[in-house]
């Protein structure tokens, strides 16, 4: 769909066609089958816009290119293995998974998209601030749109320092002072910086923007665009994640017997998530 901002009314259909169908053959072929994920129906399905991709700029819906310093500090990370990975093809070390599966963070600004679950962002408007709560992760905001200025560059944040302003009837947020690993693709620099813009189009819909600018890391800044559509029913949970989840102690303990029974602890997955360590 390069440089296609928005499907035909035909096209539209079609990709709800080839979804539904999609969706029931999945569903058909696991379900009968365990695996170490939870059940297909489990996630939560969203609705489909005639956007063909979150990225609006450049055209061609492509995040740019990182540069090449950006591109070897991230092939440097974990001994030049690259990033931990959020479903690891390894399990020696913690820093085999990356921070979203290690429960820290999503990143900013991926906590403001969707997910696989638990993806509501709730926005609160009050006198002076707007707070964002995202579901995942449990991230939280605080916004000033009173004046002031961004905090001492030596305060770092996996979501960063925000202050917002009023443009007429969008709301403007500039974020800086992020920690690098809050950079999804790359790594954050202290030149990171991401300007959102929060446009209600209508009582129950807003339109959100985000340029994401580091020169540092990537080639040219680029910019999301993504639709809400308030969901008053909708209520957010409580994400605790590894708060009784035993996830990463399991995963590493198993992975270390294996390996004292001489066995192979090589991941590998297959479509419904894989079998686990030494069982292929």
């Amino acid at each position: 769909m390069k440089d296609k901002e928005v499907l035909s009314d035909e096209e539209f259909a079609q990709t709800e066609r080839q979804a539904a169908q999609q969706s029931a053959n999945v569903q058909k072929q696991y379900e009968n089958q365990i695996t170490i994920n939870p059940p297909l129906y489990w996630t939560e399905g969203g609705r489909r816009t005639k956007q063909t991709s979150v990225v609006v700029d450049p055209p061609d819906g492509r995040i740019p290119p990182m540069t090449p310093q950006a591109q070897k500090a991230v092939a440097s990370e974990r001994g030049g293995l690259g990033p931990g990975q959020h479903f690891p093809d390894k399990v020696d070390s913690w820093e085999d998974f990356d921070y979203y599966s290690r429960c820290i963070t999503r990143g900013f600004p991926s906590t403001m998209l969707y997910t696989i679950y638990n993806f509501g962002n709730d926005i609160i408007q009050s006198p002076g601030y707007v707070v964002i709560r995202s579901e995942m992760v449990h991230e939280q905001r605080v916004i000033p749109i009173d004046g002031r200025k961004h905090v001492g560059k030596d305060i770092k944040m996996y979501m960063g320092n925000s202050v917002g302003h009023w443009e007429g009837n969008t709301l403007v947020v500039e974020t800086t002072n992020l920690r690098p690993e809050s950079g999804s693709g790359g790594r954050y620099t202290d030149a990171a910086k991401i300007v959102e813009r929060f446009t209600r189009t209508a009582p129950d819909e807003l339109i959100w923007e985000a340029t994401i600018n580091d020169p540092n890391v990537w080639t040219t800044p680029y910019t999301l665009r993504y639709p809400f559509k308030m969901d008053r029913e909708y209520r957010l949970y409580e994400y605790a994640c590894h708060e009784g989840n035993y996830m990463m102690l399991d995963a590493l303990t198993a992975a270390r017997q294996l390996e004292a029974q001489g066995q192979d602890t090589k991941v590998v997955r297959g479509e419904a998530g894989g079998p686990l360590p030494g069982t292929r």
